[in-house]
């Protein structure tokens, strides 16, 4: 099923309600809460596996004695594939909060390469801070690639990323749920084809490639 708009999304499910097509995402409140399903679908699917349409790369150009940078742009819903320092082909490891702090707090601080970063809060903008260590001794360029959700659909005309058929079995089975069982199809059955279209929608894609094999359960 090839990317659908938020418009024909909502619309997808009305339809499968056996209601109108509408020509608006905001045509009457039931049609608003039908799009609020579909975004709440959206996140499901989106948070169940490492999608490659939401894969994104962000790099930190460092300087000389500043250890906490942001990560501009990404927000806080991303997750990281990998990180590297690029400048001297290294990758970065992911250290826990525990052994930064130690390494940090010891009276010999060390100053280098960063080979390691760990998220520490979160800046005005709503981008996760990252501090590295070592503490930079000059510039260097680290990459790291992350998984990010796309943004919630608000416009009509907005392509949704993610596959488009479990997000609308999912919504679809919470719009049944809302307004009670009735001579439809049954809730539960489509919750059953939401579960089976996302796992054959992440077989698909984790047969493409080679070290994609684990997703999260919903």
């Amino acid at each position: 099923m090839s990317q659908k708009t938020y418009l024909e999304l909502i619309n997808d499910v009305l339809l499968r309600l056996r209601e109108n097509e509408v020509a608006s995402v905001d045509q009457s409140n039931y049609v608003k809460l039908i799009g609020k399903y579909i975004n709440d679908a959206k996140r499901v699917v989106e948070d169940s596996y490492n999608w490659n349409v939401l894969s994104a790369t962000y790099t930190i150009s460092t300087t000389n004695g500043v250890y906490n940078y942001a990560l501009t742009g990404a927000g806080t819903r991303f997750r990281v594939t990998d990180a590297y320092n690029n400048t001297n082909s290294t990758g970065l490891f992911n250290e826990t909060t525990t052994k930064m702090n130690e390494l940090f707090l010891t009276s010999n601080v060390k100053s280098g390469a960063p080979d390691r970063y760990n998220f520490n809060g979160v800046d005005s903008n709503g981008d996760n801070l990252t501090d590295i260590y070592p503490i930079p001794d000059g510039v260097y360029n680290l990459r790291f690639n992350i998984i990010k959700p796309q943004a919630e659909l608000t416009d009509a005309t907005t392509k949704m990323l993610v596959p488009a058929e479990p997000v609308i079995f999912h919504a679809l089975a919470k719009a049944i749920i809302e307004r009670g069982e009735d001579a439809g199809l049954p809730s539960g059955e489509a919750y059953q084809l939401f579960q089976q279209s996302l796992a054959d929608h992440i077989a698909t894609e984790s047969g493409r490639y080679a070290d994609e094999f684990v997703w999260g359960s919903v």
